[in-house]
């Protein structure tokens, strides 16, 4: 029972790195930049949040790698790629704005010198 708790978790984790990631992939977007602050995000933004975002699918696949045996990390690691893609899909649709929590240190400051 306390493996099993234990894989939940882990699993639980990595499904949230993977929304995570792909959301700071799509902030480092123009348009998605646009959509969530008013204007795109500066170069340098931009490059930390791919940096952030590969990273934090990079510990998605870790944690799904500690949790199960690799054939099976990586059927439910490519299936959290697709349910944060979608997550992050309907949030930019839905609630663009709210993705702003995601990257406190970008502000409407940051993105309006680049205008």
């Amino acid at each position: 029972m306390h493996e099993a708790s234990h894989a939940a978790w882990l699993l639980t984790a990595a499904l949230l790195a993977s929304i995570v990631g792909m959301a700071w992939l799509a902030l480092a977007m123009p348009a998605h930049g646009q959509q969530v602050w008013g204007a795109p995000v500066s170069p340098a933004h931009a490059r930390a949040l791919r940096v952030l975002g590969a990273v934090a699918l990079a510990v998605s696949l870790a944690l799904c790698l500690a949790s199960d045996h690799a054939s099976m990390a990586a059927l439910v690691w490519v299936m959290s790629l697709a349910g944060g893609a979608f997550a992050t899909a309907m949030a930019l649709a839905w609630r663009a704005r709210w993705l702003a929590l995601l990257a406190p240190w970008i502000g409407a400051a940051d993105t309006a010198a680049t205008r």
